[in-house]
This record gives C-alpha cells, structure tokens and sequence, in this order.
C-alpha cells in the first residue's frame, strides 16, 4: 500500500464512470498515452523522465491547489480510461477544465461525460464561476467537444503561451439552462447506449 492517500480526493460518479484522484497503480496507462502520438497535443509524446514528472505533477496538483484531475474508471470493470479535472500550473491565466482519453477507448463519449461531471463539481460544489479550455488549435477532436460542452472562443482572454486557443466554458447560470443541459444530456445518453453507433468522426 502507497503512502499516498486520496481519501480527501472526493469520488464523482456518472451511469458509467467512476472519477477518483490519481493513484501510483494507474500510472502506467498515463505513460503509455504520454509516450504516445495521442499527447501530441498537451505536449507529448514524452520520454520515460518527462511522463513520470507529469504524472508525479498531477498527483501533487492536488496538494498544492486543493483541486486537480482525476482518473477516470468504468463503473462497473473499474478499467482507467484517461483523465479529467481542473488544472493550474504556475503561471497559468486561468484554471482550466482539462481531459485526455487513452487511445483505446476513444470515440464513446467518455471524455464528454467525464468534463461535464467534473465542471459540474466545479461550479456547484467548489464555487467556481468561470473556466477556460487551453486548446491546440490543430487539436479539431478537443474544439469539438468543447464547443459540445457549450464553450466559446475567447478571443479577449490570455494563452498560455500564445500557441493555444481559449474556450470560455458557460457560466454556471448558463449551464444550468434548459438548452445546455439538455443537449449535454441528451448527448451522454446517446453513448450511454451500448447500441448507439455514432457516425462520421470518432469524438471523445
């Protein structure tokens, strides 16, 4: 047994997922998606130094800004399928709502399920009022979901680093609206489906 503890982590649930902080036993999926042509776009692919540093990173976020990104597992098989949570680096303008998806399990809906859970979380439950996406703007899958989720391009807000896209998400007001919500909904029950065959692009 670790020494690392995430009992103070809270555990968010959806019909599928299971959301809770990052444990040292989930590493290994984190480096292999890191280390892979799918991280091409949150700074990868990254060697075994630079993936252990990034994972050591999101344990420690937690500590440091009482928030961060948690695993996120089927409900039922408890198998990872990427990350999702709030992210602030120093230096960082804003905290964004952040996620990635390992490769296998792309295209199900996970990544939209996941961001709303955790969005949710943020506004009702930690009071934030605002929040930003920092996207590649090559990222098309991302821009896709975040425009999903109801976020806009923020022409006015600062990058991180002036190669990324801003997405301001919806204000907790605006989610709460009956258009939002229930396009978000109606979405996630669509890949709630085990019969629901999307067509065209696979998106997360």
């Amino acid at each position: 047994m670790s020494q690392f503890s995430t009992t103070k982590i809270p555990e968010l649930r959806t019909k599928r997922l299971v959301l809770r902080g990052p444990e040292p036993q989930d590493y290994p999926d984190f480096k292999a998606t890191f280390s892979s042509y799918r991280s091409r776009f949150m700074g990868g692919p990254l060697n075994q130094y630079e993936a252990w540093m990034l994972y050591a990173a999101e344990i420690g976020h937690w500590e440091i800004r009482g928030y961060g990104m948690w695993m996120i597992h089927d409900a039922d098989t408890d198998e990872t399928y990427g990350m999702a949570g709030g992210w602030k680096p120093a230096g960082w303008p804003e905290a964004e709502i952040a996620w990635i998806i390992w490769p296998r399990v792309a295209g199900r809906g996970i990544a939209l399920e996941a961001a709303d859970c955790v969005r949710r979380y943020f506004y009702n439950e930690r009071g934030w009022e605002t929040a930003v996406s920092y996207l590649d703007p090559k990222n098309l899958d991302s821009i896709r979901l975040a425009e999903r989720l109801g976020c806009k391009k923020d022409h006015e807000a600062p990058s991180v680093d002036g190669n990324d896209v801003v997405y301001r998400h919806p204000t907790p007001a605006q989610c709460r609206s009956s258009q939002i919500a229930d396009a978000i909904a109606q979405e996630i029950g669509f890949y709630q489906n085990p019969n629901f065959k999307p067509e065209g692009w696979a998106l997360d």
